[in-house]
């Protein structure tokens, strides 16, 4: 592949929860999930078990400004919590 914008890298493939992706030369960002495990979280008030995982990414600040880079990685974030969200 070549000539990409974002790469999406997987590091739950290795039992990793979060790293720090290094950009690809040329590209503005890269997004990194973590190992989706099973863990004690709050849902409207109760504890119980859910599978979740991380996200985390790296931009070129000098293409793409902080806020916009985050908002971007908050939608990736929705969009695994509620894959419903792609279809409206």
């Amino acid at each position: 592949m070549a000539n990409g914008t974002v790469t999406i890298t997987n590091l739950g493939s290795y039992g990793m929860d979060t790293g720090t992706p290094i950009l690809n030369p040329g590209e503005v960002g890269i997004v990194a999930l973590g190992a989706l495990k099973q863990k004690p979280w709050v849902v409207d008030g109760v504890v119980r078990p859910e599978f979740v995982t991380t996200v985390g990414a790296s931009f070129d600040h000098r293409v793409v400004d902080g806020d916009v880079a985050s908002r971007f990685t908050a939608d990736i974030a929705s969009v695994l919590e509620e894959p419903a969200l792609l279809l409206d």
